[in-house]
C-alpha cells in the first residue's frame, strides 16, 4: 500500500510501499492516530503520516524485524510439523 510520509510544510514528502498487514500493527496505528488528528478522515489522496522521514524510517524497520521473526518462526513451526507428518505416514506404506 502507498503512504506519504513527512511533516507539513514540507515540500519533498517521500512515498513508501508498505504491506496492508503493517496497518495494523500498534505502532503503525499510532501513525495512523497522528495522521486522524492532523487531516481528519477526509484528505483527499494517499495516505499521509505527518512524521519526519528518519522517524517512520525507525518505525518500519521494527516492524519489518519483527514481521521477519515472525514469519520465520511460521516456517520453523512448518518445517516440523511437515517433517512429522512425513515420518507418520511411512507407517501406512505397505
Amino acid at each position: 500500500m502507498g503512504i506519504r510520509v513527512g511533516m507539513e510544510g514540507e515540500e519533498d514528502k517521500q512515498r513508501f510501499v508498505v504491506p496492508v498487514e503493517y496497518l495494523k500493527h500498534p505502532i503503525f496505528v499510532g501513525l495512523l492516530k497522528e495522521a486522524e488528528r492532523e487531516y481528519g478522515f477526509d484528505h483527499p489522496g494517499a495516505i499521509t503520516i505527518p512524521c519526519h522521514i528518519e522517524r517512520f524510517r525507525h518505525v518500519r524497520g521494527i516492524i519489518d524485524l519483527e514481521h521477519g521473526a515472525a514469519v520465520q518462526a511460521h516456517r520453523q513451526r512448518y518445517h516440523r510439523s511437515h517433517h512429522r507428518l512425513a515420518h507418520f505416514s511411512r507407517c501406512f506404506w505397505a
